[in-house]
């Protein structure tokens, strides 16, 4: 069997700001090149991701495009006219796009991941013009695709839903957490080692529910002895966290727009609970990587969530403030060995998620994809 040589189209990547996106490319390439039968990678880059894509991943051939995908206007015509003639010259068997959107012609099978459709639920997480790209492109990939990947069950059924497609044409691969979550990590960042913290990782976009986190949390200060920290970028969301920051104790919200892979492992570790109030995922990595670190998690029941966490964390009412205030203030008050059971059954059930698993069955759609030219 010759080996697979497959395109992948990094257009979308932007480092450091495309978020479970970005984990979920390079986790998966990584994956990919050990495997068994390893594919030949070719790399398709931007201008912002070029550099990068070399360093980590010498053995694959990276085709530049040159475009700046900060521009999304350029990247958006890079992809449906540059992107194809280079293809064309690289031959490969058939071109993997994991940020959603692919050009409409191609010389070779084509493969989609979409890994959510959170801009149809909650439509202020973008600009109008934004959602009005999306309409137009989202529909296009998947009916141009051979095949269609969602990252859980949820996922399929919105792409399904939304996107028109027949269910059998959309596979499930479901993503994992680093391994290394489950290791012991250095001390955290200094500025939280004084006292116990409750943690989220999340940018502020709409749907990830932050304002309420804070205002809960700004109804138990009196009565607990944490603080919040908050990981995560400033998004549309931004003015009501601000407006819910405003009502705050002083120094007892601390907000880390960006840290380094070994100082997020950290955080985890060190951290009392992951708090994680999000109405919406397509998987919901930081679920999974706080049940690796060994960190238990209260979450929601919504969207993929419960597929995620199972019974190994627990749940609250996301839309209910006081509701999961009172959440919080039990989990803080869990008994030791109740708390030490629930992470020990959350470190069991993270083991089941594998990015091998993840990337061979991806593998597997990919080549037979392959063979549909």
């Amino acid at each position: 069997m010759s080996t697979l040589r497959l395109g992948v189209n990094t257009l979308f990547y932007l480092p450091g700001e495309v978020g479970g996106s970005e984990t979920y490319l390079r986790e998966t390439l990584e994956a990919l090149q050990r495997q068994p039968q390893p594919p030949d990678l070719v790399l398709f880059s931007n201008a912002e991701n070029d550099r990068l894509l070399r360093a980590e991943f010498p053995r694959a051939e990276v085709v530049p495009t040159g475009v700046a995908a900060t521009n999304r206007l350029a990247r958006i015509l890079a992809e449906q006219f540059q992107l194809p003639g280079l293809i064309r010259r690289a031959r490969p068997d058939v071109l993997w796009s994991p940020g959603y959107t692919a050009p409409a012609w191609c010389a070779c099978p084509q493969v989609v991941t979409v890994l959510d459709m959170q801009y149809k639920r909650f439509p202020q997480d973008v600009s109008w013009l934004a959602a009005r790209a999306m309409d137009m492109l989202y529909p296009l990939a998947a009916r141009r695709a051979v095949s269609v990947v969602a990252i859980s069950e949820f996922a399929k059924s919105e792409a399904v839903h939304f996107l028109n497609i027949p269910p059998e044409k959309v596979s499930v691969t479901l993503l994992a957490a680093d391994p290394s979550f489950g290791k012991k990590a250095d001390a955290p960042p200094a500025a939280v080692r004084d006292a116990p913290y409750l943690l989220c990782v999340a940018h502020s976009y709409p749907h990830k529910n932050i304002p309420l986190l804070i205002r809960a949390f700004n109804r138990l200060t009196a009565q607990i002895p944490h603080r919040l920290v908050l990981v995560g970028k400033a998004r549309l969301g931004e003015p009501e966290v601000l407006a819910a920051l405003r009502d705050s104790p002083a120094g007892r919200v601390l907000r880390f727009p960006d840290v380094h892979f070994r100082d997020l492992k950290a955080l985890y570790q060190a951290s009392d609970w992951l708090i994680f109030p999000s109405l919406y995922e397509g998987f919901g990595l930081p679920v999974l990587e706080a049940m690796c670190a060994g960190t238990p998690v209260l979450t929601t029941r919504e969207a993929s969530i419960p597929e995620i966490g199972g019974d190994a964390v627990l749940y609250a009412d996301g839309r209910d403030e006081a509701a999961f205030a009172e959440a919080i203030r039990t989990a803080i008050a869990m008994p030791a060995a109740e708390r030490e059971q629930l992470i020990a059954s959350a470190r069991d059930r993270a083991a089941t998620f594998t990015w091998a698993a993840s990337a061979g069955q991806l593998l597997q759609i990919l080549s037979e994809a392959a063979q549909k030219a």
